[in-house]
């Protein structure tokens, strides 16, 4: 008898967590529609940078400093990759807003990075050498220029500016099929204050 309701009683668990389960995903709202986050309207998530104050995208590292020498190195790979290949999918005619992401992702990620004494160097080097959002030529120069200050600081290889959409490349392909292409000559870097965002 005590195995009959055992078995009874598992079935009716069962039932009932198969049947919560499908009133859930099937019941009510679409799957993934209950809580919106935006994503079918962009106006949702609006925000108004130009509202960030000055101490949020200027404070100091909030990070402390890195201790081990080898999960350093590795986080500076790891970054400088990501930091180049956002720089060489930014596009190359960008609108006032893309400029204004672009530049405070670059304060919040100086502010933010995970090695304090990396982050400090680095928020020296965005006071003397302001980002350069105009175009993706220019964010692509001036992160490798910045990327050279760092190298040449730490006394490493500075790296040829003219062949960083080759090194760099995502593998993710241009919207009109060309990669950002290098050049044999020079390019020539201005580093200027942007009319764009002149408070961020």
């Amino acid at each position: 008898m005590a195995r009959h309701l055992s078995a009874t009683v598992i079935l009716a668990i069962a039932a009932f967590l198969a049947l919560s389960y499908m009133m859930t995903s099937f019941g009510g709202a679409p799957h993934g529609r209950g809580l919106s986050m935006g994503g079918d309207n962009p106006a949702a998530i609006k925000t108004d940078l130009g509202a960030i104050p000055e101490s949020v995208l200027h404070g100091g590292s909030i990070a402390p400093k890195l201790e081990n020498a080898t999960a350093k190195a590795e986080l500076g790979r790891a970054s400088w990759k990501l930091f180049h290949t956002m720089m060489a999918r930014f596009p190359e005619k960008p609108t006032e807003d893309d400029s204004l992401a672009l530049k405070t992702y670059i304060q919040l990620f100086a502010r933010l990075y995970p090695c304090g004494d990396c982050a400090a160097h680095f928020q020296k080097l965005l006071a003397k050498y302001p980002p350069q959002v105009g175009s993706r030529n220019s964010a692509a120069g001036w992160a490798c220029f910045v990327h050279n200050e760092v190298n040449q600081r730490l006394k490493k290889q500075l790296f040829d500016c003219t062949k960083i959409g080759d090194f760099y490349d995502c593998g993710c392909g241009d919207e009109d099929g060309k990669k950002m292409e290098s050049t044999d000559k020079a390019v020539e870097l201005k580093l200027e204050k942007d009319s764009v965002a002149e408070d961020v």
